[in-house]
């Protein structure tokens, strides 16, 4: 067993998850702003090797693991996470007025599925205050912008906003990412319905094509949608032409859990991530690639606790990983050991 899953993990978990997450953020970047302390991290994480390159949606990544959206909301942690081996990293979600989400508590560990339920609700400081941020790192790693809609927003009116995290984004990321798929702020999974998606993403598409030098464009995908669901989002996608998908966010059923289910039903509504959802991802994945006759990009996320969990996200169609919960449960070592394991394949 790892020193992390053996000695720092027992010691995080005994603190509510959000303090936990804060005071853990706070520590890295006062550790990392000791001399020498990224290049050490990096030595010991990072995997440089060009057979792990990746060039998806026009972009060279030079390692095919990712840290997915929700861990860095407010790129305030881009270049110590950069020290661990990351072939990319998603900020966000991002929206165009600072919220503070939903009530306090609102992340619950479950130990014995190794997951996570959140019910977070786009709690962040808003696009501006990130973009700030964006100006001053220095580390050259591949950022994507995740963006999404303020709460007070009705659905009628979320294209605004999204158009509003697309502008003031674009010259500070490599790609975007929209998300519609949370479960934590209302009504936002019903922008997942094939009209309002179209319009969305058409409209964001068109702004793209006005840009000189166009970034490449994800949709971020439920893992509960039905077959049929999934059809009208392979329609959409090549409809609008839109760069790919992520598949899958967190997952609003509760199947199949082994921590006892009074505990579940005392934390309430939220989106579940980890092991719990790492099969439907997985399913998701596989759906959409043969679909689509394997011509669809995706980044497979949702449960990747292992490099056998990266690896059969990637044989199952996708082209990149990305890591969140799994980051929590195992320590920083999963991103090297996903890379080493890429590397034996040779995918």
């Amino acid at each position: 067993m790892s020193f992390y899953k053996s000695v720092v993990r027992p010691f995080l978990f005994q603190v509510d998850p959000e303090k936990i997450h804060h005071f853990a953020v706070n520590y890295l970047k006062t550790a990392f702003s000791l001399p020498l302390a990224k290049s050490i991290a990096k030595g010991i994480y990072q995997v440089n090797d060009p057979k792990l390159e990746r060039e998806v949606f026009g972009i060279k990544f030079p390692s095919p693991v990712g840290l997915a959206a929700g861990f860095d909301k407010d790129a305030k942690m881009i270049d110590e996470f950069a020290c661990f081996g990351f072939g990319f990293i998603e900020i966000g979600t991002l929206t165009p007025v600072g919220q503070p989400g939903n009530d306090k508590p609102r992340i619950f560990r479950l130990p014995p599925d190794q997951g996570l339920i959140n019910r977070m609700g786009f709690n962040n400081e808003g696009v501006d205050a990130a973009v700030e941020r964006l100006k001053k790192r220095t580390s050259k790693v591949i950022v994507g912008g995740n963006i999404g809609k303020n709460k007070v927003t009705p659905n009628e009116e979320a294209v605004l906003d999204y158009e509003k995290g697309f502008h003031a984004l674009f010259d500070h990321v490599d790609y975007f990412t929209v998300n519609i798929s949370s479960p934590n702020t209302p009504n936002l999974r019903a922008l997942q319905d094939k009209e309002p998606l179209k319009e969305l993403l058409g409209t964001l598409k068109k702004l793209n094509s006005e840009k000189a030098n166009p970034k490449p464009i994800l949709l971020k995908i439920a893992p509960d949608l039905t077959d049929d669901q999934l059809d009208d989002i392979i329609e959409v996608v090549q409809e609008t032409k839109i760069d790919g998908v992520i598949a899958t966010n967190t997952t609003i059923s509760r199947e199949g859990l082994s921590t006892p289910k009074e505990k579940v039903e005392s934390i309430g509504m939220g989106g579940l991530s980890g092991v719990p959802v790492r099969n439907r991802s997985t399913e998701v994945i596989r759906y959409l690639y043969e679909k689509s006759g394997k011509t669809l990009d995706i980044i497979g996320v949702g449960g990747i606790h292992t490099a056998e969990d990266a690896i059969e996200k990637l044989e199952a169609g996708a082209k990149l990983v990305q890591v969140y919960t799994g980051f929590i449960y195992e320590g920083p070592a999963l991103v090297k050991e996903i890379n080493k394991a890429v590397l034996k394949k040779q995918y």
